[in-house]
């Protein structure tokens, strides 16, 4: 048993170490397009793996120590190789999907045409000259003869009177019932069909307008209890009023009544009071108190001294 075993780089130093992805060989086939062959691409040579020094023998633990070479990577070359394939066929892909100039049609041909906004002479153009040759005319063959192969095997034939397998009027009859049963019962199909659904139109225009004869009296019904519940509100509303109103009569009579019971004893021992501290008096008895009786007091006592003074001053002499 042979084995090819991969040894890490970090583990071996010295060592020679291969990985390659598994991949099938291609079928070579007899032609090949000289065209289309990559003329980079290097023939694969296949050797005997039991002389490869790559190949472990024995036991797989141990480590092989290939000496150090100064012969470039296969596997570094490998990878060359495949990248240059990769980018040549890259670019053979972008030819090949770059839009190119169609064909001229029989009778013409391209031409280069200066597109430039100032022409300039071709001084390089190779002269052209038409030269021409004759040549023998093609001598006529007859066509060639369609292929038929030899015929193998022996002719045999069957003699077949008239009406030995097929009599149509006796044939055609069950093929007749059937389709005249199966067009007659199709009809009737479509009879009761159509009966069905005369009546399902039927059911549904009457389901219909009982159902508008329906949403009529609700709505009529929910008119009605719309109108009794707003003149209920209404007279509720009013009733409130009432009731607010001759409870606010009835505490201004009761307010008024307190009122005028309690000013009854009230309104005299005010007057009374007043007239004792002097709010209400007589002009004329206020003017005297007040005028007259000071200014006789003054008068008076005026008079008193001025009759001391005179009987002082004779009791002196």
């Amino acid at each position: 048993m042979t084995t090819v075993l991969p040894v890490p780089k970090e583990s071996v130093s010295n060592t020679y170490t291969f990985s390659s992805r598994p991949r099938a060989v291609q079928n070579r086939k007899k032609y090949r397009d000289p065209m289309l062959m990559d003329q980079t691409e290097s023939v694969m040579n296949y050797g005997n793996i039991m002389y490869d020094r790559r190949v472990v023998r024995g036991n797989t633990y141990g480590q092989h120590a290939l000496p150090v070479t100064s012969q470039p990577d296969p596997i570094e070359i490998q990878r060359q190789q495949e990248a240059r394939r990769r980018a040549v066929a890259r670019k053979r892909a972008k030819e090949q999907l770059r839009p190119r100039t169609p064909e001229p049609v029989e009778g013409r041909k391209h031409v280069n045409v200066q597109t430039e906004l100032y022409l300039e002479e071709l001084s390089d153009r190779v002269e052209e000259v038409d030269v021409q040759c004759q040549t023998d005319a093609f001598l006529d063959r007859p066509a060639t003869p369609l292929f038929i192969p030899a015929k193998t095997g022996m002719d045999v034939a069957t003699q077949i009177e008239e009406g030995e397998l097929f009599d149509f009027d006796i044939e055609v009859v069950p093929m007749l019932e059937v389709l005249v049963g199966k067009t007659i019962e199709q009809a009737l199909l479509e009879v009761m069909e159509e009966e069905e659904l005369a009546s399902l139109c039927a059911q549904q225009n009457a389901f219909q307008e009982l159902r508008n004869a329906e949403l009529a009296e609700v709505q009529r019904l929910e008119e009605q209890e719309r109108r009794h519940r707003v003149e209920k509100e209404n007279r509720k509303k009013q009733l409130r009023e009432a009731l607010v109103k001759e409870r606010e009569t009835a505490e201004k009579i009761a307010a008024r009544a307190f009122a005028q019971q309690y000013l009854a004893d009230l309104i005299p021992s005010v007057f009374s009071r007043l007239r004792d501290h002097g709010y209400f008096y007589n002009p004329v008895e206020r003017d005297i108190e007040n005028g007259f009786l000071p200014w006789l007091m003054t008068e008076v006592v005026n008079t008193l001294e001025k009759s001391i003074l005179g009987r002082t001053m004779l009791d002196r002499k």
